[in-house]
């Protein structure tokens, strides 16, 4: 993945990551049930990064234009600090969030692909986008994965974050001596 030092620099101040979920944390497929219920995929790539974001002190967020049982249920088992569903328009999610965390937008990553993600992108100190999105999230971001959503994009930008950090290599230095030192890594979400 290639990047600019100023992404580089900006990474380093993140303190929370708000993410979109329709194309970032799922292909944007969408299967609806008998019922209406809607089903989604999530790759368990991106869980384990947000679950390492928020075990080395960077709170997560998601919000999201529509509503889902199943949406809901996965934002519990990741432990997201922040929830929001039903909101197409993103802006006072984002204005609850700079409040309640006591947060600048320079310490915000914003994960998103489309039309309804541009008003926070264009305020956060860090937006980032997927392979796959529109032309106009990529125009905004200022990093890009390698990855579509769903796919590992977010697991790709959470690494770049906690790399710019200086994270990263405890995470993998972690996870090399788990065995040898009799440790597991049971309560880590994927």
């Amino acid at each position: 993945m290639r990047y600019s030092e100023d992404a580089f620099l900006r990474a380093q101040k993140v303190k929370m990551i708000i993410l979109d979920v329709d194309g970032v944390l799922t292909d944007g497929s969408v299967c609806v049930g008998a019922d209406g219920e809607l089903f989604k995929t999530f790759n368990v790539r991106d869980g384990l990064g947000i679950t390492l974001a928020q075990k080395y002190g960077i709170k997560t967020a998601i919000i999201t234009g529509r509503e889902s049982k199943m949406l809901a249920f996965r934002a519990r088992e990741l432990k997201i600090n922040a929830f929001y569903q039903n909101k197409k328009n993103k802006i006072p999610a984002y204005r609850e969030l700079q409040a309640e965390y006591d947060l600048k937008p320079e310490e915000f990553a914003y994960i998103g692909d489309d039309l309804f993600d541009l008003a926070v992108m264009n305020d956060v100190g860090f937006p980032a986008t997927v392979a796959d999105a529109t032309d106009e999230a990529k125009s905004v971001a200022i990093l890009e994965s390698d990855f579509a959503g769903g796919h590992g994009a977010v697991r790709q930008i959470i690494e770049f974050i906690l790399k710019a950090q200086g994270k990263w290599q405890s995470i993998v230095d972690g996870y090399m001596h788990i065995n040898h030192e009799n440790k597991t890594s049971e309560g880590i979400s994927q």
